[in-house]
This record gives structure tokens, sequence and C-alpha cells, in this order.
């Protein structure tokens, strides 16, 4: 789902068809109708990671608009690695998104090899960078020095920094809405879905498999939702809600993530003798919020300000990768004021493209479904939220408000309905902050064939695919056979399995499993996606 900024700049309705909301069958015949792709023309990758492999690198050309099939013409950057099983064998394509939206999929065609027991060997697996993403042709960037060191406070508690990040939002608006052009107005799930569609026939298949995370399971929905018959195998991990796109969605994450911050505070003073900051969860949490504030006259090493040091703590509440070296920089600079660690964890942000994964993020977002026009609803929710959840509230606010403004017109978002859907595989941890729970529920509901897997008590966001056998192999035997575990009646998790695990500071042979499960290439591509409040 959403990213926080430093991350950004470095590497977030019921069954029945109701009014406002398009049709199923209306919107796949206008958005896919009368166009066939040309054949992808595939060559080698510059990739490292892709390059390594043998993947194949290519552009599929689909048009700006589907509904002027002859008209202006886009590119889609797309790889694949080949199947390794026997063309016997052989099951098909394997369509794959990191989340987002505006994450880079390119390098996810290496996913494959991370499916145990040679399960991913089946498929050809496909990676691609959605229009306006990457290296697709071409890719958005609206103002790449939006977002750097030394920005406000993002809690407005005075009406001069409310004014500041007011027409901060507004002006990076009206920069994609200059530098955007006719893309900005195709860019809605919808289009990605086309775009979906038209792979399908680029690559000859009469049907897709897909491996979705976080926002990608929201794009696994809405084309089942539209294609059915052209699904064979789905694994959403990191399960969006459909019926909170996406302006509540973002309210829905406020809440979740600051429960989290307070795991995360509770297993830093489990660990006072590694990090000396405080022995209970609270005396942890004063100590973060105290040097939040010290910040705002003080920033660390002249660059680390309120803004910055909360942008850092924010993927402690994505996931567990990661914790200790959130730990030793807030350690560090509390202990010893050494800002080394938080300004690595920053990174250098700016330079050409380097907002591209935001505005496109924003350009999905601000036109899938109208946000509310008048501040005076943004203000009433998120303070309201703030009193009781205040650890990202307002940066979550301050990073969706060029909705507000957006110049790009806002559609309709599809009624999700499974129902024809075939049988599909969901992960989702009880903690997620970026995609509550909640939502796997939902999904579970309208797709009556799936099957949901909960990692009880985990607090990481998409986080198939890190070495917990539970989780791993049943998604290696639902690839390689379409087997999946019985579905229970009620509303709740189908399976239960451990979460990805807590980092033991302590033991380096944990740390070291824990940080080669998440070190791969694929598990890299996901985390710069999907990394936000």
């Amino acid at each position: 789902m959403r990213r926080i900024l430093a991350a950004t700049v470095a590497a977030s309705v019921g069954l029945l068809l109701g009014a406002g909301v398009i049709p199923a069958a209306a919107q796949a015949t206008e958005r896919t109708s009368g166009y066939t792709p040309p054949p992808i023309d595939w060559g080698t990758c510059t990739r490292a990671s892709l390059a390594a492999r043998g993947a194949q690198c290519g552009f599929l050309v689909v048009p700006l608009d589907y509904a002027k099939p002859g008209g202006t013409k886009i590119k889609v950057a797309v790889s694949r690695i080949k199947h390794k099983s026997s063309d016997a064998d052989y099951q098909g394509v394997m369509l794959t998104n990191p989340g987002g939206p505006g994450g880079s999929g390119l390098g996810l065609a290496t996913l494959g090899e991370a499916i145990p027991n040679d399960a991913g060997n089946y498929y050809d697996w496909i990676g691609f960078d959605p229009r306006g993403v990457g290296s697709s042709v071409p890719a958005l960037s609206c103002d790449p020095d939006y977002t750097g060191y030394n920005r406000p406070f993002y809690v407005p508690v005075t009406r001069s920094l409310e004014k500041t990040w007011l027409a901060k939002a507004k002006g990076y608006a009206e920069a994609c809405d200059r530098a955007g052009g006719e893309l900005l107005d195709h860019l809605r799930t919808t289009d990605t879905i086309a775009d979906m569609e038209s792979l399908r026939k680029a690559l000859g298949e009469r049907q897709i498999n897909f491996y979705g995370f976080s926002y990608g399971t929201y794009l696994g929905q809405v084309y089942a939702t539209l294609h059915p018959d052209r699904v064979r195998r789905m694994v959403f991990d990191g399960v969006v809600n459909p019926e909170r796109v996406w302006y509540d969605a973002n309210l829905d994450q406020d809440i979740q993530f600051d429960k989290n911050m307070d795991i995360y505070f509770a297993w830093i003073a489990k660990y006072d003798s590694v990090y000396h900051l405080g022995t209970t969860a609270r005396s942890v949490k004063q100590k973060y919020y105290a040097t939040l504030y010290s910040l705002i006259k003080s920033p660390a090493a002249g660059k680390i300000g309120p803004a910055e040091w909360n942008d850092i703590f924010v993927s402690a509440g994505y996931y567990v990768y990661g914790w200790e070296a959130v730990a030793e920089a807030f350690a560090a600079w509390v202990n010893d004021k050494d800002a080394t660690g938080l300004l690595d964890l920053f990174g250098e942000p700016g330079g050409p493209g380097a907002d591209n994964g935001y505005a496109v993020y924003l350009a999905v977002q601000c036109t899938d479904v109208q946000w509310p026009k008048k501040w005076s609803t943004w203000q009433r929710d998120n303070w309201r939220i703030h009193a009781k959840y205040p650890f990202i509230t307002w940066n979550n606010a301050w990073y969706n408000a060029p909705c507000i403004w957006w110049g790009a017109k806002a559609g309709k978002p599809v009624e999700v309905n499974g129902k024809k859907a075939p049988p599909i595989l969901m992960i989702a941890e009880t903690n997620d902050a970026a995609t509550p729970y909640t939502g796997a529920l939902e999904v579970r509901q309208r797709f009556p064939r799936s099957v949901l897997i909960e990692g009880v008590g985990g607090t990481t966001h998409s986080g198939s695919l890190s070495g917990i056998a539970c989780t791993d192999d049943t998604i290696a035997a639902y690839l390689a056979t379409g087997e999946l575990p019985d579905r229970v009646r009620g509303n709740r998790s189908d399976k239960q399995c451990d979460p990805v695990p807590q980092p033991d500071p302590t033991a380096a042979a944990a740390t070291a499993k824990v940080a080669a499960a998440g070190g791969q290439d694929f598990r890299a591509e996901v985390r710069a996606a999907v990394t936000t409040r």
C-alpha cells in the first residue's frame, strides 16, 4: 500500500452492483475491446539480478487510452524467467505485482525460485513495471525534490504549519498536472487491468496465474472480477479491503500502525541490555516522542527533523525485517548523539525520477475514486484519530493530501465480486498495518472459494515466502497441484500459521536467518514497493 516519503525517494462495497459503481461487464468491454497487442520483442535484461538468471526483457505496447485503441501507444516494461520443468509439466504464466501502487515489479520475475519444493519451476514468471512506473515509457515524475530533509513537522499544531503543508500538497498536485499530460488521465487500476489482459494476449495464454502483494492483491481482485474465466490460480499476500478504497483505507492504517509501534517498543524494551532505551514499552515510547519533539528545534546532523524521524520508524510498523537497524539508530542518537544510522536509514533523497513511485501512487489512488474535496473533512477525521493513535496519522494525511487538488478526473471503483473466480489462496498476518486483517476477511467473503492463511499475532505486511514452512509449503502445494486447505465456516481464517518471527538481537544465528529470509531479490522488490505507513 502506501510508502513512506523517505522510502519513496530512496529506493501505500458489497456483492451487489449498486448505484455509482461501474458494472463489471461494462468496464471489461470498455477497457479491452478492439485491441490486440503485437508480440513482445524479447531481449537481454540490463538489471543484474535478472541478467544473472538468464531472464528475458522487453516491452508490451498498449494504448494510452483503451477507448481509443488506434491512438497513442505507451510501453510497459516486462521481464520473464521461463519454466524449468519439462514442457509437459508446464502450468502457464505467473504474473506478479509487488504493490504500491507505483511499485516496480520488473525484478519479481525472480520470485519463482523462492517457492519451496521446486513448485515455482512449473511456471514462466512474469515481472512488469505498471504503466507510468520505472522502466515503462513514459515514466511519471513530478517533482524529484519534493521530499527530502528538513520538512515541516507533520502534526499541524499551528495554522502556519497547516498552511505550509497544504501549499506543499497543492504544489505537488499541480506539478503532476503539468508533468503528466494525457498519461495522468489513464493511470487507474482498471488501466493496469487492461494492460494485464493485453499481456496475457501477447504471451499467447488462455489464462493467467497471479501472485500479488499489498496493492497487487487489489489488482488481482479486480482482474478476477472482470475476467474470471481468464484466472487459473492466484495468491494474495497482504490483502486490500475493496470496501475501503482509498481514503478510508488510510484512516484504517493509522490505527493499526500505532498499535504495531507499541509492539515494537515492547520488543526494544525486552532487549534493554542491547539498546539501553528503557525496560518498558511505555518508557521507550516516551523516549521516541521526546526525541521527536526535540528534533523540531535541533535536527540530528542538521537534517533529521521530526518528519524524517517519523519516516524512519514507519518501516518498523510494516514488518519485523529491519527492526534491529531502526533500534540501533534510535539508541545511537539518544545515547550517543550519533546520527550515522539515522542518515543511512533515511537515505539520500532527490535525483532524476526519485519521486516516480510516489507520483504513480497518487495518480492511481487519486483517480480510482473521488477523495474528499473539503479540507474540513480531512481535519475532522485526522484529528479524531490522532487523539488516540498519533504515530502516523498526520504523516499519512499529508502523503495523500495532493488528492484534494489532483488534476485528473476521478473514476468509480469496480465492485469486487469473486463469485465466479476459481479457488485462490490468501495470506495475512493478524496485525498487518498496511492492509489491516479485516480486509482479508472481507475478500474471503467476496471470494467464496478462497482460503485464508493467518499468521497469528504477526505484524508483518506481505511476508509470505520468508521461511515459515506452514505458510510457504501451503503456497507450494497450491501452485504445484491446486490443493488448498479446507475452508471452514464462519468469518475467520481457514489455516493458522506462525507469523514471520521477531528478531533476537542477542542470538546471531537467529538474526542471520531472519536477515537471509528478508534479503532475497524478490523481498527487496516487495519491501521497496510497500514500505509506507
